[in-house]
């Protein structure tokens, strides 16, 4: 998001009093109409395009990632290009014991399918053939935990109401999570049917969601994902494999030692709106260059912000309305692993669009990490103007487990 390749100095739009007034609008009334007045747009512009016969043609269909481990596999590992979440709700007269049939049975299937083998009477057993990086990691609701006469954590609980919420019961809550990724639609598609039809005898679906990040093979190894409103999406993440990411995603003690916190919010972008607001204004909202990402204190998009920069009239560089200004925290603990995807639905008749973002979230501790950060984008952040929770359900991921085991065993062996 920095203007480098525009032919200017890279930092934020031209400080003024609209500034100032900015503040006003955004606690009271026509905050896209203010943050759009008085600046310009900016032109676009991008590289020449990569003639075709150049680009190079890697397949991944028959790459695997290990079902088995001291973690669940599709959180560490790299993002895949395809999200299938699915929500369910247990049968009323299934208990610990059924509960244990159910997951062996599950661990099983998804032990095979990951690895491009056929689920156990699976008919379709050619579509199992390319992987291309399936994961399958399952989640626990309070109720799961209740049955198996388990220890929740104090954080498995719905989370709180916040006044940004419009929350919809076809997208929240559950008793299991199974959650599909992959970089080939099929076989995520397949993966999930064989393990339905696993679970038709202990439970009914609640809710189905499905999004996207980028293609596999469109960018290099790293590059952060964008979501539908063009801004560049989890730059602030631990980075898998350090300490650092240990402590905040891993939970160190009981049952769930291994295993870790989801919170999922399903976010629904009104992009029709969005479509009226200068780029100026967009980057204002979440205080972000669009072209690279760059904090307007950096030049490119993991730079560390500088908070308490201020311009030429006084006034705060990042506004303290941006988006990243209210989700960053200065205690360290407070701080999250984000997992999303993008979504883009039919819209309803007279719409453009139905499109947002299935927002995943992994931490140790709910209540400690996520909740804090929520309240303060639920105070005050330019980017509700456009955006509504409309979904948001929360499960407790068990450990991973070892061949002969399965995923809950720590849990309701």
């Amino acid at each position: 998001m920095s203007d480098t390749d525009h032919g200017r100095t890279p930092g934020p739009p031209t400080s003024s009093r609209r500034q100032f007034l900015l503040g006003g609008a955004v606690a009271g009334i026509g905050a896209a109409a203010a943050i759009g007045a008085g600046y310009a747009i900016s032109t676009s512009g991008g590289p020449e395009p990569t003639p075709v016969a150049d680009v190079p043609r890697e397949l991944n269909g028959t790459a695997t990632i290990p079902f088995y481990g001291t973690h669940q596999a599709g959180i560490a590992s790299a993002p895949a290009a395809h999200g299938l979440f699915v929500g369910l709700d247990l049968a009323e007269d299934v208990d610990r014991t059924r509960l244990r049939q159910m997951m062996r049975l599950l661990s099983d299937d998804a032990s095979r399918l990951t690895q491009g083998v056929p689920a156990l009477a699976d008919t379709e057993a050619e579509l199992a053939a390319t992987p291309a990086r399936l994961t399958v990691t399952f989640g626990f609701g309070p109720e799961f935990v209740r049955r198996a006469d388990g220890d929740a954590p104090n954080w498995l609980r719905p989370l709180p109401a916040f006044s940004i919420d419009k929350l919809r019961d076809e997208f929240s809550h559950g008793d299991l999570l199974i959650q599909v990724s992959g970089d080939e639609p099929m076989s995520v598609a397949h993966a999930a049917r064989m393990l339905l039809k696993d679970t038709r005898a202990f439970a009914t679906v609640r809710w189905t969601q499905t999004g996207f990040r980028r293609a596999f093979g469109s960018a290099s190894d790293g590059t952060a994902m964008r979501n539908l409103f063009g801004q560049v999406d989890e730059t602030v993440n631990p980075q898998p494999g350090t300490a650092d990411f240990d402590q905040l995603v891993w939970v160190a003690d009981g049952w769930l030692t291994g295993g870790t916190g989801l919170v999922l919010r399903r976010i629904h972008m009104n992009l029709d709106t969005w479509d009226e607001l200068d780029r100026p204004g967009r980057e204002l909202s979440v205080g972000r260059n669009l072209t690279n990402g760059a904090p307007f204190t950096g030049t490119n998009e993991r730079d560390e912000p500088d908070f308490d920069a201020k311009d030429a009239l006084g006034f705060p560089v990042i506004p303290e309305f941006s988006h990243m200004r209210r989700a960053r925290s200065e205690g360290e603990g407070e701080r999250i692993f984000r997992r999303s995807f993008n979504y883009d639905d039919a819209p309803d008749p007279g719409e453009v669009s139905n499109s947002g973002l299935i927002f995943v979230s992994y931490q140790a501790d709910i209540d400690r990490q996520f909740i804090p950060i929520q309240r303060r984008l639920d105070e005050l952040d330019l980017l509700n103007q456009w955006t509504t929770p409309i979904g948001s359900a929360i499960f407790a991921i068990p450990p991973g487990c070892q061949e002969g085991g399965y995923i809950g065993d720590t849990l309701l062996s």
